[in-house]
C-alpha cells in the first residue's frame, strides 16, 4: 500500500510536568527499576498526546515501544485484544521476533498454538516481555482500558503485581521496562469493571498514577494562537478557550471549526461569533460534524465505513467495505489524515485520532446506512473466517467482531452463530465473564431467530444453552446470576422435556442454590430431579442427582438421608467409573463419617477424592476437595498445613481461570482469616488490597479478616465497611463477617446491649433457611460480647449497682451456655477443634469476671488455648491475666505479662490493645508513669474533650451541648472514660486524670 504523507504536527503545549515524569520513568526503566504509570484524563483532554510524546522520547533513547488499544464493541468482549495486538508487532520486528519465538505458549493469542491453561499463558506472556526487555529496553503502551474486557484487565492485573514489575531473583538481569496505560475518567460509572483494577493497582508500590487535569486557560489561549499560522483576534481566542474548557482536543476542533468557515481573515463568521446567536452547536458531536462536512463526498463515505468498524480497522477491510478504487480510496485517506481526522498506524492500518470523532460520526449514521454497513462488515468477516481470519487476528476476535456486525445489522441468524463460536473462544481461553456474555447474547437472540436458522449442532437447544451459561456465571462468581439463569432454563424446559434433562435443571438449580444458602430449596430441587429420573438402569444423571442430593440434605439435617444416598450413588459411580462422581460423594460422605476433615483418616479420603477429580478434569469437584481439606487442617489447628492446601487450591483456580467461583473464594477468605490469625497482618492488609473490589459483588467477605486487622488496629472505618457488607445481596459469609467486626467493635466502644444484641442477629441471619441453629461462630460471638458484658458488670458492681450487677450476670450466663452447646456440638455435629475451644475458653473466663470478677485461673487457661497460633487473641486474655494478676497482689507476674501485651501489640499495630496495656500499667504502677503526652493515648480525642469538661463540673447535657453531640452520647463518652481509668465515679476520674497526667491544671 502507497505510504501517506505524515500529518501536520499540533504543538505540544501544557503538559510539560506530565511529560518529565513519564520521561523520568523511562530513564529508570532503562536503568533496570521497571514502573508502570496509569495515565487517567476525561476524553479529549490529551493522554494520547502526552503518550505520544512520552514514546518519541522512548525511540530517541533507544527503547523499544509496542502500543496495543482496547476496543470498544458495546457488549461484545474481545478476549486479550490489546495484547494480542503487541504480539503481532512483535511477531513483525526481526529483531524481537526470536524472543516470541522461544514462548510458543503465546501462539494461543496470535490464532495458533494448542490450548494451555490460563496461567500459563499469563506467565509465558511475562517472561516473553522479561526476554525483550533483555535484548533492548521496552515501553509497553495500553491505550484506552476504560473498553478492555476482563481477561485483558486479568492479565495487565497479573504483569504488574506479579509479573515483569517485580524485582529479579539475585543473578538474574533487571527488567528494562515500563508500562504506560491510560483510559478515560469521564468514563467510569460507579459500577465500571476497570474500578476494581485501579483500585487494585494504584496500591502497588512500582504503579504510579498520573491525571492530567484540564490545561490552565493560558496554556489554552498558548495552544489556540500556535495552531494559526495568522493572528486570531483576542474576541474569537477567549471565545474558544471559554468553550473548551481546558480540554485541548475541544480547543482544537473548536478552532478548526471557527477557522476553516472563516473568510480566510482569522475573523469567525458573523452568525457565529457576534454573540447574537451561537456560531457552533453546543456539543462537541456537532464540532466533530462541521469537520467531517468539510471533506469531499467520497473521504465521508470512507469516514463513515471506518465509523462502523470501530475506533480501527485494517485497510484491506476498509477497502473491501467501500468498494473504490485504489486511487480514489487513497485520495480520500489522505484527505482524512491530512484533516488529522484519521491517524495512519503499524500494520496497515487507520485510527481516529479521538474515539469522540469516531462516535460522533457513527451516531450520524442514517438508521439504515448504519444496518448496511455493519451488514457488510459482517459478510467480510464471514468471509474471512471461513479463510482462516485476517492476517494477524485472533479467532475469538474475529468471531466476536462477526457478531457484534451481524446484531447491528439485524442478521440474528449470523450473530447467533458468531455468538455461540465467540463463547467456545472465550471458553478455551478461560475467560468466564465473556463467555457469558457471549452466551446471553445468545439466548437473546435464539427465540428472534427461526428454527430453521438456528445452529444444528446435536443436543443445542435453549435449556441446555443457558444451563451452560449459568455454569460459565457460577465460574464467573455471579452466583445469583447463575441462580437466575437456572430458574430460566426450569421455566424453558416447561412440562415437555424428558426426565432426564428435567432432573438434571434441576439438580443443576440446587447446586447453585446451595451457593448462595437457600438450603431448604435446594433440597426440595433436589428431591424432585431424584423422583424424576430412576435408579435403575445405573446411569450418570441419576448419580450426579443423587450427589447433589446428599449435599442438600446434610445442610438441612437430614443426615442418615445424606448418608443413605450418598452410599448408594457411590457404589453406582464406581461402577460407571465416574471418577468426578465419586470424588464429589467421597468429599460429602467425609461430612457426614465419624472420620470427618479433621482426622487424619478423613483428610486422606479427601486427598484421594482431590486426584480423582483432577483425572477426571472436574475442576469444581477438585476445587471442593482442596477447600474441604483447607479448612479440615485450619479447624485441626494445623495452619502450616492449611497454608499448603490454600496455595494449591488458589493456584489451581487461577489455572482454570476461576478465581472468582464459590470455593476459590472461600479458600481466598481462609487464607486471608490464616494470615489474620498468625498475626501476619500487614500480608493479610496486602492480600485484601490486592482483591478489594474487584471480586464480584457478593464476594466482599472474601476480604473480611482485613477488616478484622484494621478494628484491631483501631481504624473508624472497619465498622462502617463491615456494615456495608450487610447492605448488599443476603449472603451468609458476608453475615459471620460483619457478625464478628460489628459485635467486636460494640464490645471495644463498651456498648454490651449492642454487642448482645449484634450477636442474637447474626446468629438468626445465619440461622436461616438451616437446620444447624448453632453454627460454630457462635462460641466467637458470644466470647466477644462477654467481654463487654464483664465490664459493665464490672462497673456496676465498683457503683454498688446490685440489680445492674445481676443483670449483666443473668446475660453472660446465656451467653457462656451459647459458647458451651456451640463448641460442644458445632455445625457437623462434634466438638470443635483448637480454635472453637480457645474462644470456650474465653467466654468462661469473662464469665467468670462477670459473676464474681478477675480469676487468675481461668484466664491462664484462656491464655494457654490460644497457644495454637493467635497472638492478637492471646494478648487480649494476657491483658486479662495481667489485671487478675493484680487483683490478687501479684504485681511481678502481672508486670511480666503486661510486657508481653506491650511487645505483641506494637509489633501488630493493635494500637487500641496497647492502649489499654499502657492504662493497666499505669493505674496498677506496673511501671513508671509516662508522661503526659504519652499517657493521653489512652483516651480518644473526643474522650480527653470530655474529660476537659468533666474537670470543669459539667453536666452530660452541658458536655453535649458544648461539644455539639447529643447528651446520650456524652454519657457513653463518660463510662468508656470511667471504664478506661478503673474509676468508681465522675469526681475519681477527675483525681485519677490529674493525678496520671492526662489532665493540668487549668488557671482560674
Amino acid at each position: 500500500m502507497p505510504q501517506l504523507p505524515p500529518s501536520v504536527e499540533t504543538p505540544f503545549i501544557g503538559r510539560a510536568a506530565e511529560l518529565a515524569r513519564l520521561t523520568g520513568v523511562l530513564d529508570r526503566a532503562r536503568g533496570g527499576d521497571p514502573r508502570a504509570v496509569l495515565v487517567v484524563g476525561d476524553a479529549g483532554v490529551g493522554k494520547t498526546r502526552t503518550l505520544a510524546e512520552a514514546a518519541a522520547h522512548a525511540t530517541r533513547t533507544g527503547m523499544t515501544v509496542l502500543t496495543g488499544h482496547c476496543v470498544d464493541l458495546g457488549d461484545v468482549g474481545l478476549p486479550y485484544l490489546p495484547f494480542t495486538e503487541i504480539l503481532g508487532a512483535l511477531a513483525t520486528d526481526d529483531r524481537l521476533a526470536p524472543a516470541l519465538a522461544a514462548h510458543p505458549a503465546v501462539d494461543r493469542l496470535l490464532g495458533g498454538g494448542a490450548d494451555g491453561s490460563r496461567l500459563q499463558l499469563f506467565e509465558s506472556i511475562a517472561a516473553l516481555l522479561a526476554d525483550v526487555s533483555e535484548r533492548s529496553p521496552l515501553l509497553l503502551v495500553l491505550e484506552d482500558l476504560h473498553w478492555a474486557d476482563q481477561s485483558s484487565r486479568d492479565l495487565l492485573r497479573f504483569l504488574l503485581s506479579r509479573g515483569v514489575l517485580q524485582l529479579p531473583t539475585a543473578g538474574a538481569p533487571a527488567h528494562r521496562l515500563a508500562v504506560f496505560a491510560s483510559y478515560r475518567a469521564d468514563d467510569l460509572h460507579r459500577r465500571h469493571p476497570l474500578r476494581p483494577l485501579l483500585a487494585e493497582l494504584a496500591r502497588l508500590p512500582a504503579v504510579d498514577r498520573l491525571e492530567l487535569r484540564p490545561m490552565a486557560d493560558a496554556e489554552v489561549t498558548r495552544l489556540v494562537r500556535a495552531l494559526r499560522a495568522g493572528p486570531l483576534p483576542d474576541t474569537t481566542v477567549r471565545r474558544i478557550v471559554e468553550r473548551a474548557e481546558g480540554n485541548a482536543f475541544y480547543a482544537e476542533e473548536l478552532l478548526a471549526a471557527t477557522t476553516d468557515t472563516a473568510t480566510g481573515t482569522g475573523e469567525p463568521p458573523h452568525e457565529s461569533m457576534d454573540g447574537s446567536t451561537p456560531a457552533l452547536p453546543s456539543g462537541l458531536a456537532d464540532v466533530l460534524l462541521i469537520r467531517l462536512e468539510q471533506l469531499s463526498d467520497t473521504a465521508q463515505q470512507v469516514l463513515r465505513t471506518a465509523a462502523v468498524a470501530g475506533r480501527r480497522v485494517e485497510h484491506d477491510l476498509l477497502r473491501e467495505a467501500v468498494q473504490l478504487p485504489d486511487d480514489e480510496l487513497e485520495s480520500a485517506l489522505r484527505e482524512a489524515v491530512g484533516r488529522q481526522l484519521l491517524v495512519p498506524g503499524d500494520r496497515d492500518t487507520y485510527s481516529f485520532r479521538h474515539a469522540l470523532t469516531r462516535e460522533a460520526v457513527y451516531a450520524d449514521l442514517l438508521p439504515g446506512e448504519r444496518v448496511r454497513l455493519h451488514r457488510t462488515f459482517a459478510g467480510l468477516l464471514t468471509a474471512a473466517g471461513r479463510r482462516g481470519g485476517p492476517p494477524g487476528s485472533h479467532p475469538a476476535k474475529t468471531a466476536a467482531e462477526r457478531a457484534h456486525h451481524s446484531r447491528e445489522s439485524h442478521n440474528l441468524p449470523d450473530a447467533l452463530s458468531a455468538s455461540l463460536e465467540a463463547a467456545d473462544h472465550a471458553q478455551r481461553l478461560g475467560a468466564p465473564a465473556e463467555e457469558l456474555s457471549h452466551l446471553e447474547a445468545a439466548l437473546e437472540l435464539w427465540p428472534a431467530v427461526a428454527p430453521a436458522d438456528r445452529p444444528t449442532t446435536p443436543g443445542l437447544d435453549t435449556v441446555t444453552l443457558t444451563l451452560r451459561a449459568s455454569a460459565a456465571a457460577a465460574q464467573a462468581g455471579e452466583s445469583h446470576r447463575a441462580v437466575s439463569l437456572t430458574r430460566a432454563a426450569l421455566a424453558r424446559a416447561g412440562t415437555d422435556a424428558d426426565s432426564e434433562l428435567a432432573a438434571r435443571v434441576r439438580y443443576t438449580l440446587a447446586g447453585n442454590l446451595m451457593r448462595v444458602d437457600s438450603l431448604k430449596a435446594a433440597f426440595t430441587y433436589s428431591s424432585e430431579a431424584l423422583a424424576m429420573i430412576p435408579a435403575e438402569p445405573p446411569s450418570r444423571t441419576w448419580v450426579w442427582a443423587a450427589a447433589t442430593h446428599a449435599m442438600a440434605a446434610r445442610y438441612v439435617g437430614e443426615d442418615e438421608d445424606a448418608g443413605r444416598m450418598a452410599r448408594q450413588a457411590l457404589a453406582v459411580a464406581e461402577r460407571l467409573e465416574l471418577a468426578d462422581a465419586q470424588a464429589d460423594l467421597i468429599v460429602s460422605l467425609v461430612g457426614l463419617d465419624g472420620h470427618n476433615r479433621r482426622t487424619p483418616e478423613g483428610r486422606d479420603r479427601l486427598r484421594q477424592a482431590r486426584e480423582l477429580a483432577r483425572r477426571a478434569g472436574n475442576v469444581s469437584v477438585e476445587m471442593r476437595a482442596l477447600f474441604n481439606l483447607a479448612i479440615g487442617a485450619y479447624e485441626s489447628g494445623a495452619l502450616d498445613d492449611c497454608l499448603t492446601w490454600l496455595s494449591d487450591g488458589l493456584d489451581r483456580a487461577s489455572r482454570t481461570g476461576r478465581l472468582s467461583s464459590p470455593y476459590a473464594l472461600e479458600l481466598r477468605y481462609l487464607q486471608s482469616l490464616i494470615l489474620y490469625t498468625l498475626g501476619r497482618w500487614d500480608e493479610c492488609a496486602r492480600a485484601a488490597a490486592a482483591d478489594a473490589e474487584r471480586l464480584p459483588a457478593a464476594a466482599g467477605f472474601a476480604t473480611g479478616p482485613a477488616l478484622y486487622v484494621a478494628l484491631a488496629r483501631g481504624e473508624r472505618s472497619a465498622a462502617d465497611r463491615a456494615q456495608a457488607l450487610l447492605d448488599g445481596p443476603s449472603e451468609w459469609m458476608a453475615s459471620l463477617v460483619a457478625g464478628i467486626v460489628l459485635t467486636d467493635a460494640a464490645a471495644l466502644r463498651g456498648d454490651p446491649e449492642a454487642a448482645v444484641e449484634r450477636v442474637h442477629g447474626t446468629l438468626a441471619a445465619l440461622a436461616d433457611g438451616a437446620v444447624n441453629q448453632r453454627p460454630d461462630v457462635g462460641v466467637r460471638l458470644a466470647a466477644l460480647a462477654l467481654a463487654a458484658v464483664a465490664d459493665a458488670a464490672e462497673e456496676a458492681r465498683l457503683t454498688g449497682d446490685a440489680a445492674g450487677v445481676r443483670r449483666w450476670a443473668d446475660t453472660a450466663t446465656e451467653l457462656l451456655e451459647l459458647a458451651r452447646t456451640t463448641a460442644d456440638r458445632g455445625e457437623d455435629g462434634t466438638e470443635q477443634g483448637p480454635e472453637g475451644l480457645a474462644w470456650l475458653a474465653r467466654a468462661e473466663a469473662e464469665w467468670t469476671r462477670t459473676a464474681s470478677g478477675p480469676d487468675v485461673a481461668v484466664w491462664e487457661k484462656a491464655v494457654t488455648a490460644f497457644a495454637y497460633g493467635d497472638p492478637y487473641e492471646r494478648a487480649r486474655c494476657r491483658r486479662r491475666l495481667a489485671q487478675a494478676l493484680l487483683a490478687a497482689g501479684r504485681r511481678a507476674e502481672a508486670a511480666e505479662q503486661a510486657r508481653a501485651v506491650r511487645e505483641t501489640a506494637t509489633r501488630l499495630g493493635a494500637a487500641p490493645l496497647l492502649d489499654a496495656v499502657e492504662a493497666l500499667v499505669r493505674r496498677g504502677r506496673l511501671a513508671e508513669t509516662s508522661p503526659a503526652a504519652d499517657a493521653t493515648a489512652v483516651l480518644t480525642a473526643r474522650e480527653n474533650d470530655v474529660l476537659r469538661l468533666l474537670a470543669r463540673g459539667r453536666t452530660n447535657r452541658q458536655i453535649g451541648e458544648e461539644l455539639f453531640i447529643t447528651g446520650k452520647t456524652a454519657s457513653v463518652h463518660v463510662s468508656n472514660i470511667l471504664a478506661k481509668l478503673n474509676a468508681a465515679s465522675r469526681t475519681e476520674a477527675v483525681v485519677i486524670a490529674y493525678r496520671e497526667g492526662l489532665l493540668a491544671p487549668e488557671p482560674t
